[in-house]
């Protein structure tokens, strides 16, 4: 059973129309979002997948579904390190808190664009060259290892950013103040670009970044191009009101780092077995497939996701809790 055609093009219709709509509110009504409102779009955005993780049940069956919502999970996990990086770059770049609705929402559609590239991409090289599976499960494994190190890979990549920023500055005129959200403005009767450009900039560095850690990993649960780009739409899609939900809170995340190192490191070992399963390599067991290496079910992916993003988040929340405790208790003494 597959997915029909009719499914797939109205699904990317709709999906289009939501994000079109979401830019313009982002745009035309720049705001701090409340507590509520940001809960109640993040869980906007959960029911959709969920819903559309039904209908692909109803009309394409059981694995698309369960493909897509492991797929949509690992991406959702992934995601949430982006989040690390954008608070990086909005305090860096000093953007005021009412603009940053919009400088995450055309962040959000840059990292759709490059995706979608690299999943166009990622689907060649997976027809025509089976081994690249070896070569994505190596570099999972060691991002795993980097996602698992101490702290401060994040400033690392603000490092790489701001030196595409030079680059910038010293190429085009660019003020010193934001004029709300718009990428020009008047200087001295001279027009010229406004800060929100180099923002955007280091956002996409950014994306692109994240996009080849992510984009191998998925093609571990699915090699489906539709289930892949609908899984990154569906993650992406409510990282905006999760920034602001979180808030303060990403601070006191601090083993997410090691969850995140979990999934890599599983996603890795998953596609590794994957290329020993359809080895063609001549000098890996004469070019023939590895029988005895398992084929990771998606059930159990989903699982090792969902358990490596719960207790990375208890135990960072519970230490928090804890240092809290013992610091009211100094200031009693």
């Amino acid at each position: 059973m597959n997915i029909p055609v009719w499914f797939e093009i109205g699904a990317l219709v709709v999906l289009v129309l939501i994000l079109i709509g979401d830019l313009l509110l982002a745009k035309f009504r720049p705001h701090i979002p409340s507590t509520k409102e940001s809960t109640l779009w993040v869980v906007f955005y959960v029911a959709l997948a969920l819903i559309f993780a039904g209908l692909l049940y109803l009309f394409a069956g059981g694995q698309y579904a369960g493909e897509f919502l492991t797929g949509w999970a690992l991406e959702y996990s992934l995601s949430i390190d982006n989040l690390f990086v954008f608070v990086l770059i909005m305090a860096q770049f000093a953007v005021p808190r009412r603009l940053q609705q919009m400088v995450l929402m055309v962040g959000i559609i840059i990292a759709l664009v490059l995706r979608g590239i690299f999943i166009l991409l990622g689907v060649a090289i997976i027809e025509n060259f089976s081994p690249v599976f070896y070569i994505f499960g190596a570099f999972l494994i060691w991002t795993a290892i980097k996602q698992a190190m101490p702290e401060g890979d994040h400033d690392e990549e603000v490092k790489r950013e701001n030196f595409i920023v030079r680059l910038l500055r010293r190429r085009i005129d660019i003020s010193d103040e934001y004029d709300g959200n718009k990428l020009r403005t008047v200087v001295d009767g001279k027009k010229i670009w406004t800060p929100m450009l180099i923002v955007f900039v280091a956002i996409g560095v950014t994306d692109l970044m994240f996009a080849i850690d992510s984009i191998p990993a998925i093609f571990s649960i699915t090699h489906n191009s539709f289930l892949v780009f609908t899984a990154n739409i569906f993650a992406l899609m409510g990282l905006r009101q999760l920034y602001f939900l979180l808030g303060d809170l990403l601070d006191k995340l601090r083993y997410l780092h090691y969850g995140i190192a979990v999934i890599l490191g599983f996603i890795g070992i998953k596609l590794v077995l994957h290329a020993m399963h359809v080895n063609e390599l001549p000098f890996i067991n004469g070019g023939h497939h590895i029988d005895w290496a398992p084929d990771i079910p998606i059930w159990l992916s989903l699982t090792v996701i969902v358990v490596a993003m719960v207790g990375a988040t208890a135990a960072s929340l519970i230490a928090s809790s804890r240092e809290k405790r013992a610091e009211k208790a100094s200031i009693s003494e």
